[in-house]
């Protein structure tokens, strides 16, 4: 645990992650760190901590470079997502290019690098040698939730540190510490997988139970009719519509806090525009967790009627099964949601295998 204010406050469940990037700092940092783990796991906490230690020197969560590395304000810390589907050869280009420059205050930079996962094999190949030989003044600290073939070689450049999906007693622990009540903290933790940042969300969301339940009821309903499927399809994506105003709720007060800072000290260096895309992306990567989420339980209704006895066709339950994890991992693609969720939910049968 660290002691009270360090700047390893907001890494939770992951002291051994915490313990290598403390003897790291103290035994002198290598060139690149790779920061592998899901989403949600507070792998981005854990790089602006990592960050401020090295800056830094010390782990003084009141100390100037720390408040600003840990609201991702710092001219030497610069962290960089995607701006498409995937880091481009364009984006990997200005990365090199940022990482070559001089820091603006200090004698060390550090270059955070968001959802790796997805850079395109062209950025991979721009990438390279420089997270191989960055600057002396640079450290590149690269974050993916885990390693696809066209990044082991990148991988095999950097120092790994593993990150593990939070447990949920821990994540309703943390909950608890926000003011959100036992049960609602319990009910989140377990639907979000793991992911802290979606349980905070889902935390304060008083419909998930109704929402899980409209999925879990979706095979039931289903008759082989385009019409049905398009309606049913409608209904659930307006249930997760919904579901975000939680989340709009927390990134309206975000802005009107950054805009209070703005009046106090001025819009230059501000992050308004950061913040505003990083809005965005967690509006997206909402809309994605709540169907990904949704079409698991969907999946879990077909299995458990089939192990159930409740259908003689059990051969299409299995079929049904094997669509929906297609469609889930067909999400990665950015696909039309609309679409997608209505054909798949053409393809099905009801539960009880009437057709």
């Amino acid at each position: 645990m660290s002691a009270p204010g360090a700047v390893w406050d907001d890494v939770v469940g992951q002291p051994e992650a915490i313990g290598r990037l403390r003897a790291a700092a103290e035994t002198g940092p290598v060139h690149a760190y790779l920061f592998v783990g899901p989403a949600g796991s507070t792998k981005l906490q854990a790089a602006r901590a990592f960050a401020s230690l090295l800056i830094s020197g010390n782990e003084d969560v009141e100390q100037r470079d720390a408040r600003l590395i840990l609201r991702g304000e710092h001219p030497d810390v610069h962290e960089v997502r995607r701006v498409g589907a995937a880091i481009s050869k364009d984006q990997a280009d200005e990365i090199v290019h940022t990482a070559s420059l001089s820091p603006s205050e200090g004698s060390s930079k550090v270059m955070i690098l968001e959802e790796f996962h997805l850079l395109a094999a062209a950025g991979a190949a721009r990438l390279l040698k420089t997270i191989e030989e960055p600057p002396d003044s640079t450290t590149f600290l690269i974050l993916a939730d885990f390693i696809p073939s066209d990044l082991i070689t990148i991988s095999s450049r950097c120092a790994r540190i593993d990150f593990h999906a939070i447990g949920p007693d821990v994540v309703a622990a943390r909950l608890l510490t926000e003011g959100i009540g036992p049960a609602e903290a319990m009910a989140a933790a377990r639907a979000a997988h793991g992911d802290l940042d979606r349980a905070r969300v889902l935390a304060t969301d008083p419909a998930l139970s109704e929402r899980r339940a409209a999925f879990a009821g979706t095979p039931h309903r289903l008759d082989g009719s385009g019409a049905v499927a398009m309606r049913t399809a409608a209904e659930l994506l307006a249930s997760i519509d919904a579901a975000a105003e939680p989340l709009a709720a927390r990134h309206a007060a975000e802005v009107a806090e950054l805009d209070e800072r703005i009046k106090a000290h001025g819009d230059r260096g501000s992050g308004k525009k950061q913040l505003d895309e990083r809005h965005k992306r967690e509006l997206r990567r909402h809309r994605t967790d709540e169907l990904r989420s949704g079409l698991a339980v969907m999946a879990g209704t077909y299995r458990d009627t089939a192990v159930s006895g409740g259908t003689t066709d059990v051969d299409g339950c299995a079929d049904a099964i094997h669509r929906i994890h297609h469609a889930i991992e067909a999400l990665d693609r950015n696909p039309n949601e609309k679409l997608l969720l209505e054909s798949l939910l053409w393809s099905l049968p009801d539960a009880q295998g009437t057709r």
